[in-house]
């Protein structure tokens, strides 16, 4: 067997990565958390071309960030990945709290314990699993999708240049690392994950806006031994005279991460922090457990690191002043777009966050579903929710950093350890990546005229899965759970209490001209594949029949017409309070949730709302009849 004919390149020499193209329809820069998460998304479609460039020569190996919120668990249920990372991961279900001592603040004692996500918050758990674990869930989910789509590696991104007119206007330049070769490549789209530093940014113009903090902080993965009794279980905590330490135990059961507080950083000698060792940190570390031993046996990782809160002006092309008269063609997300601490576990989910939002929007634009001026409302969204984070962020990292109050010195100031524990609960949703509220500002989202209706299913938030039991086979699933990384949009539809309503909607979506299922689903695919309609009824699954069921909940799909068995629900009546009386449906009336592809609300709708519902559609999708 041959290879290394155009240099070394580490890994399976039977895993072939095909030359880019002369032209494409989206380049992706960067291969982490973003990148790879958009890259999923794209490559299960194959009338797109797609490819993923990385200046690295291979995928990552060690990753930095480790924490993966409850929402990004459910996203990641979307593209069938949700069972590796509970299989895999360290689950966080519980925090602790320790303080200095008040028999003798020279010792540490613990003060509190709570919960880490409240009950009902989500399905799923919060978990702690390597980032390079997370990017090979996706790159394999690539390698597996119907394009087959591999990265390609060791390609550095120099500049970029948008033309006016042409099928793939964006001019892109790459080189090769391993011998400076440079080549060019059109693109219809570009996307930059390509980091905090990134070029793409650079090139469009775009500015990030903010400060460096003056406070650094170490970070070590390490195996140790340890008397710390809480050293399983995530824990805040703050010494009277040596900082403070943020510890998270890691997947496996025998890592642990810490991040250590370095303190204040001189602003004149800002790089001075870079002089901490890893043996300066281990040792600040151990002086903060007293009266606890730490025997680190070995390190994994390590790195340094100044709190910095930053966003960028915008997130694509399009300087504001020619926002309504141009489209995008560039975009960037991730760090790219907003830098900020660790200690939240935000940055790389807030990231993939980005690209799950830009994914579908490209998809839909590039297969002739929707208006290209759809793309437009990714900076829009986005933009507002890194500035939130940031925000956030700015009073997470100073509480952190805050050392603790002496109660014999109050004058000293600082920050009591029972404040620390209340704004810990208080974040809970935020931590969990489940307060991301869109507000009507875009098409995409719906004034809450008709919110009475399905309370618990806030427009402009994610929709908050629920158990229900599956009809055809008295399965009990979760309802959020049908939502795949597909592009589609769906329909939730809850019966009312006759059941007329629910009934008269499915026969228009079925049979009326006006119906957007009609409108907007171009000939010959599949029924659900751009809106997919799912019904909940009352009635308990045994009382229905599977043969009464209105056509659309029954359809014939693929080359043989087979029936799709997996479009009607009913409540689970065994596991305590029903959907229905969960997320606030009026069962008199019943309701329509319209959910977006990366799992939105983005409307909620009388039953009969017929007319409504396809002009709500109308609003970004083009007919294809």
């Amino acid at each position: 067997m041959q290879f290394y004919l155009d240099g070394y390149k580490p890994g399976d020499p039977d895993i072939l990565t095909a030359e880019l193209p002369d032209a494409v329809d989206v380049l992706i820069v960067g291969s982490g958390p973003a990148g790879a998460l958009l890259a999923a998304q794209l490559s299960t479609f194959p009338g797109i071309s797609t490819r993923l460039v990385e200046r690295l020569d291979g995928p990552l190996r060690v990753g930095q960030a480790d924490g993966v919120a409850c929402r990004t668990v459910e996203m990641f249920d979307a593209f069938g990945l949700s069972g590796k990372l509970l299989r895999e991961a360290y689950w966080v279900n519980e925090t602790v709290f320790w303080r200095p001592s008040k028999a003798d603040r020279s010792r540490i004692e613990r003060s509190g314990r709570v919960q880490d996500t409240e009950d009902g918050l989500s399905e799923f758990p919060h978990l702690i699993v390597n980032q390079a674990r997370m990017q090979k869930y996706l790159l394999d989910y690539m390698r597996n999708s119907p394009t087959r789509l591999e990265a390609n590696y060791g390609l550095e991104f120099l500049d970029l240049n948008v033309e006016t007119e042409g099928e793939h206007p964006v001019v892109v330049t790459l080189r090769k690392v391993a011998n400076g070769a440079e080549s060019t490549v059109r693109a219809k789209y570009v996307v930059g994950c390509d980091g905090a530093r990134s070029r793409v940014r650079d090139s469009i113009g775009a500015v990030p806006r903010g400060d460096f903090a003056n406070h650094a902080w170490g970070v070590v993965d390490m195996l140790a031994v340890t008397d710390f009794p809480d050293i399983r279980l995530k824990a805040a905590i703050q010494s009277a005279d040596e900082g403070n330490i943020l510890l998270i135990p890691r997947e496996g059961g025998y890592m642990v991460r810490l991040y250590v507080d370095l303190g204040e950083i001189d602003p004149n000698k800002r790089e001075a922090f870079r002089e901490n060792t890893q043996e300066m940190v281990i040792g600040t570390a151990q002086r903060v457990l007293r009266p606890y031993t730490l025997d680190v046996k070995s390190v994994a990782w390590f790195a340094v690191y100044q709190v910095g809160q930053r966003v960028t002006d915008r997130f694509d092309d399009v300087p504001a002043d020619q926002a309504d008269s141009r489209l995008p063609r560039v975009f960037i997300a991730g760090d790219a777009c907003h830098t900020h601490s660790a200690k939240a576990g935000q940055g790389m989910n807030v990231s993939m966050q980005d690209t799950f939002n830009l994914g579908w929007k490209l998809i839909s634009v590039l297969e002739g579903r929707a208006k290209p001026e759809l793309l437009r409302t990714y900076t829009v969204e986005r933009h507002a929710i890194a500035q939130g984070l940031i925000d956030f962020d700015k009073e997470w990292s100073k509480i952190m950093a805050s050392p603790p109050k002496d109660p014999n010195r109050p004058e000293l100031g600082g920050l009591d350890p029972a404040e620390l524990q209340a704004y810990f609960v208080k974040s809970g949703r935020y931590t969990a990546g489940v307060a991301t509220h869109y507000p009507p500002a875009t098409v995409l989202t719906a004034e809450a005229t008709h919110q009475n209706l399905a309370k618990g299913f806030t427009i402009g938030m994610r929709f908050h899965s629920a158990p229900v039991v599956r009809l055809a086979d008295a399965k009990p699933v979760h309802l959020g759970h049908a939502a795949r990384a597909d592009c589609a949009w769906r329909i939730y539809a809850f019966a009312d209490a006759s059941g007329r309503r629910l009934r008269k909607l499915a026969d228009f979506l079925a049979e009326s001209p006006n119906s957007p299922i009609r409108r907007f689903t171009p000939a010959g695919a599949n029924i659900d594949s751009v809106i997919d309609v799912r019904a909940v009824f009352q009635q308990g699954h045994r009382d229905l029949k599977v043969e009464e069921l209105p056509s659309i909940l029954l359809p014939r799909k693929g080359r043989f017409g087979l029936i799709d068995y997996e479009k009607a629900y009913c409540p689970d009546l065994k596991n305590g309070p029903d959907i229905f009386e969960l997320r606030c449906i009026d069962r008199e009336k019943g309701a329509i949730v319209v959910v977006r592809p990366d799992q939105y609300v983005s409307n909620v709708l009388p039953l009969d709302a017929h007319d409504e519902l396809t002009a709500f559609f109308g609003r970004f999708l083009l007919d294809r009849q």
